[in-house]
């Protein structure tokens, strides 16, 4: 009788690899949003690739973790004491607009319809994970504005629960300061949108935010 055929598992599938293509599959699998396969993929990529091909990429993930550190005013990403931003004498220095993350701030600058400067508080507030105020770039915020140049402040948080709770306790914190405007970033349906689609929480917005016409 023929004996009954057994799959091998995904240790034995990943014996058969020489120990630096096996590790190399387990760090592309660390990655976000890339699985077992999709790693392997990678690997066998820069196996297939000629040396200067993945000398360049090992040099640029080495200087990209050797060169690149947080803005010393806004926490955006940068290669020296100021980004780009911040060091522009063009840019709108009594407006700040505060984001969660640096890749928000790039979001937002490709639309190249702002021209303050920003904040970027390294995250959002988070009661149970544990992330509080102390945790985030708050202190370094209220140093800025104490600073008196700003003038205006925009809440630029991710329409979220932890965002939208964030947001509510900078502005508890903001109105602290005499003459201080705080605004937010619109709110409501996408252009090229369809009500029926969507959610309680974007038609809420479209309908306090809604502008009169004419």
């Amino acid at each position: 009788m023929c004996a009954m055929y057994q799959p091998k598992s995904k240790s034995q599938a990943n014996s058969a690899y020489p120990k630096a293509v096996r590790v190399l599959i387990e760090q592309f699998a660390l990655l976000p949003g890339i699985g077992t396969r999709s790693a392997e993929r990678l690997a066998f990529h820069v196996l297939k690739s000629d040396a200067e091909t993945a000398t360049a990429l090992s040099a640029a993930i080495v200087a990209v973790k050797e060169t690149v550190g947080h803005c010393g005013s806004c926490f955006n990403l940068c290669d020296g004491d100021l980004c780009g931003v911040c060091s522009d004498p063009q840019r709108d220095r009594t407006r700040v607009l505060i984001v969660e993350q640096p890749k928000d701030l790039i979001a937002l600058e490709q639309t190249g319809m702002y021209r303050g400067l920003y904040h970027v508080l390294m995250g959002r507030l988070s009661p149970l994970d544990g992330i509080g105020p102390g945790d985030l770039t708050v202190d370094q915020l209220m140093d800025r504005i104490r600073a008196g140049e700003i003038g205006e402040v925009v809440l630029g948080l991710n329409p979220t629960v932890e965002g939208d709770g964030t947001a509510l306790y900078l502005a508890s914190e903001l109105k602290k300061f005499e003459g201080l405007k705080i605004s937010r970033l619109a709110r409501g349906l996408p252009s090229g949108g369809s009500l029926e689609f969507a959610n309680k929480a974007v038609l809420a917005d479209a309908i306090l935010g809604r502008q009169e016409m004419g």
